[in-house]
């Protein structure tokens, strides 16, 4: 095994494999052609977040990380590296600790080999790339290269892509579409690649030294073709019909129950330049049309599903405001009563705004667009006045708006074609949070329930598994189980499910199991991986031989019967 430290300071067919990509595919349909295969023993296992344990004691035993999806082309298998990054604890009180160190940390890429003894370490390649700073939030923004042909592209710093031998590691190209190099600027996505081997991914430019306070200096789509020749459009040419003022706020904790009276007006703010989302990664449908999503940098509650034709122009933008009228005494408690709004408000409005409810782009999130069999386009936002739940928002291959389903916070919904039609499938959790606010004496608590949901088209439910394991386990190092029962449950901890040729679906959960749901949502199969831990947002892969790759607490398993 070998290690290379590469610095990206030079100027600058159809992918068959496996699982190139987020999502799998362009579409990012997160499915596969092959029958996966029962999760019936772990077949290898590496650990490659060595930090990942010392990230959690940090942050109150739960895990921050939006992790990669496994790459993987036959018995190839990519994953992420820490390189030498050191943590250091906040409780310490040496500054910089904590998430503040992600400008000195290292991300790169390791290529396994899985054999009848497990999965054996090839090479890692370290690079320059760095996250967007840390906005508060505490998660860790995805670093997600992308596999086409015999290369592996990797973000790199200052809106660059490494291009990597995948045999070797080995440097190929630094592929440069900005004229000078300047760490300001920041890939913000995972890298897509389409069938004929063009890169798509975001970047943004932040003021070093207030990058969430003072507005984006840039923000892009960059394209790169198989030819290495790169084009870039600008967030705002994309949606030039954002307001740039004006925004509409929130009111103040301080007149809760919300709104402050029924005809209350909202306070306003300024909007902030449009830009990407954090950790959406771009689409590209069957006809060669991007799909991004698009925020306002001071406010989450204007954002856009935006599409542009294969030139970089723009095809539409639509608004994910005035979509949805299910707030106030809907979704929601009746006014009046714990939970609900104040007395007297018009139903259906957003509490917080008293007027309609607006899908919200959130940077903690790693929902990314996913283009259906018919071009129709759907993204999970997310929303606070539903008990966080978000809604699952669709599209036209117009832009005409379709309808929604109550759930969609950091999901990138899968989609499984099947007997002339197609089912979408996500995460369902119920969060035990409060309704519309994190006062318990207005807001209350819901009530913890976590489902996997099969979809129909219109977004009506199929079917529905719901998990209802209490036992909070951790294995020992003789194999053995220590468990404690965990009265609330355990959430769907998975931003991607994988589904395979006959429907059946997997998942992680927090409680460190990884699931098999087949197409009529009845179990078929589980298997404990290494321990029950919180808010570790993980997707999986499957492979052209159907095992199954998956995470747990900075651990890649892979799973099957033989």
């Amino acid at each position: 095994m070998k290690r290379a430290l590469i610095l990206c300071l030079i100027p600058i067919a159809v992918n068959a494999q496996n699982w190139p990509e987020w999502g799998q595919n362009p579409r990012h349909t997160g499915a596969v052609r092959v029958a996966g295969q029962r999760p019936v023993q772990a077949l290898g296992q590496f650990t490659y977040d060595n930090l990942a344990d010392q990230i959690r004691d940090d942050s109150g035993g739960e895990l921050l990380v939006h992790y990669m999806a496994p790459l993987v082309d036959r018995d190839e298998v990519f994953t992420m590296s820490r390189g030498t990054s050191q943590w250091l604890s906040c409780r310490s009180g040496q500054p910089p600790c904590g998430t503040q160190r992600w400008g000195q940390m290292e991300w790169g890429v390791t290529k396994l080999r899985a054999t009848p003894e497990g999965l054996e370490q090839q090479w890692t390649a370290i690079s320059t790339w760095k996250p967007v700073p840390d906005n508060g939030s505490g998660w860790e923004p995805v670093f997600h290269p992308a596999l086409y042909g015999g290369y592996v592209y990797v973000p790199a710093a200052a809106g660059m892509v490494m291009k990597l031998d995948r045999q070797s590691g080995e440097l190929i190209d630094c592929l440069q579409p900005f004229d000078e190099r300047d760490t300001s600027r920041f890939i913000s996505s995972p890298l897509t690649t389409d069938t004929d081997g063009s890169i798509y991914y975001t970047v943004m430019k932040l003021d070093p030294a207030e990058p969430w306070t003072k507005d984006v200096e840039e923000a892009f789509l960059v394209k790169i073709d198989s030819a290495g020749q790169a084009q870039k459009v600008a967030f705002s040419d994309l949606v030039s019909s954002a307001p740039g003022e004006g925004c509409t706020a929130i009111f103040s904790e301080a007149a809760l129950p919300w709104p402050p009276a029924p005809d209350a007006k909202p306070p306003s703010a300024s909007c902030g330049s449009q830009r990407p989302g954090v950790n959406a990664a771009p689409a590209v449908g069957s006809d060669g049309t991007i799909y991004v999503i698009s925020r306002a940098h001071f406010n989450s509650a204007f954002g856009y599903v935006v599409a542009i034709n294969a030139d970089l122009s723009p095809r539409w933008s639509a608004s994910l405001r005035d979509r949805l009228s299910d707030g106030c005494g809907v979704l929601l408690p009746p006014n009046g009563e714990p939970g609900g709004c104040r007395s007297g408000t018009r139903t259906g409005v957003d509490p917080a705004t008293n007027e309609m409810p607006a899908g919200r782009v959130f940077d903690q999130s790693s929902a990314s667009p996913v283009v259906a069999p018919d071009g129709s386009v759907l993204y999970g936002a997310a929303s606070r006045y539903n008990y966080s739940r978000g809604h699952m928002f669709r599209f036209s291959a117009a832009g005409e708006f379709m309808g929604t389903y109550d759930f969609g916070w950091d999901i990138t919904p899968a989609i499984y074609e099947h007997d002339g039609t197609w089912s979408v499938i996500l995460k369902d959790n119920f969060y035990p949070v409060g309704s519309y606010c994190g006062v318990p004496g207005f807001c209350g608590q819901g009530e913890a329930r976590y489902h996997l949901t099969s979809l129909s088209p219109d977004l009506r439910p199929e079917w529905t598994y719901q998990n209802t394991n209490d036992q909070a386990c951790d294995r020992l190092e003789d194999g053995s189980l220590s468990c404690e029962t965990e009265p609330s449950g355990f959430e769907w901890c998975v931003n991607m499910v994988a589904v395979d040729r006959d429907g059946v679906v997997y998942a992680n959960s927090e409680d460190g199991n990884l699931y098999a749901i087949d197409r009529t949502g009845q179990m078929i199969g589980r298997l404990f991986l290494k321990t029950a831990i919180g808010a570790a947002y993980t997707p999986l892969a499957i492979g052209g031989d159907g095992r199954v790759y998956t995470q747990n607490d900075g651990t890649l398993f892979v799973v099957g019967e033989r």
